[in-house]
């Protein structure tokens, strides 16, 4: 959550992280609070740490992940009607049971959001995805969760494009495609000035996504939005240590695809 509404601050525009916390998180507070995000759906659980990824990389971008749930099995325990003033969500990796419940309180609140399982994936069989595929507006996979999202339930993205306003899927080097009202719209890679750190790319793109969404682009230009930020993002090691003005961010744009944003 922390690194999407990063990269929505970046580009402008503003995200509320929905998580719980350990007690080793006041560094962190310091660090969001520093950049103007903010914190006030975060809840802090006595007696835990926080969430922890240990992630090694080798030079073809493989990775190998150790993870440490810790105080986000209480994820649960917030609610989206504890928040006035959402009109955009997404569901992103989390507590089992807090994936299941904010998605149910989305709906019921009529909020748009967007299903981003990624590496939590694994809790969930087909039948849980089929349900959150009922209830999302949007998909949002990388391919290997495409493929494993394919064989748990049967549907392809374009089948479970059916199904909801779009899905999208990166693909590394390759691009990514946005499925959407019977089209296919591929996205082309945003070329890197220098290959440093892949690790959190996927959530500067979607940063990429939700900003797009929040101001009702159009697919050719939120994906080209969110292909830059990703390729922006693995030219710096960490997630969250890259930054540049939205000036610069547009003058970026169109040297890489030529097309001007207001």
């Amino acid at each position: 959550a922390g690194n999407i509404a990063f990269n929505l601050q970046l580009l402008g525009g503003e995200g509320k992280p929905m998580a719980t916390v350990g007690e080793d998180f006041g560094p962190y507070a310091q660090w969001l609070d520093q950049h103007g995000i903010a914190r006030d759906a975060l809840r802090e659980v006595a007696g835990t740490y926080t969430a922890q990824a240990y992630i090694t990389t080798d030079q073809d971008d493989n990775q190998i992940t150790a993870f440490h749930p810790g105080a986000m099995n209480h994820a649960h325990e917030i609610k989206v009607s504890d928040f006035a003033g959402v009109t955009l969500g997404m569901v992103s990796p989390d507590g089992r049971q807090g994936m299941i419940e904010h998605a149910e309180q989305f709906v019921e609140a009529d909020i748009p959001f967007i299903f981003d399982p990624g590496q939590g994936m694994p809790m969930f069989d087909g039948d849980d995805l089929n349900r959150f595929a009922r209830q999302a507006t949007w998909l949002a996979f990388n391919d290997y969760e495409a493929k494993l999202m394919q064989e748990r339930t049967g549907k392809s993205p374009a089948q479970l494009a059916r199904e909801v306003e779009a899905v999208f899927v990166t693909r590394g080097g390759q691009g990514s495609t946005i499925y959407t009202a019977g089209r296919e719209i591929e996205i082309p890679l945003a070329p890197a000035r220098q290959l440093v750190d892949p690790t959190g790319c996927g959530d500067a793109y979607r940063g990429g996504l939700l900003y797009g969404l929040q101001n009702d682009m159009d697919w050719d230009i939120t994906g080209r939005i969110a292909s830059l930020m990703g390729s922006i993002k693995i030219e710096h090691a960490g997630t969250q240590n890259h930054a540049l003005s939205r000036a610069d961010f547009n003058a970026r744009f169109h040297e890489t695809f030529g097309i001007s944003l207001t």
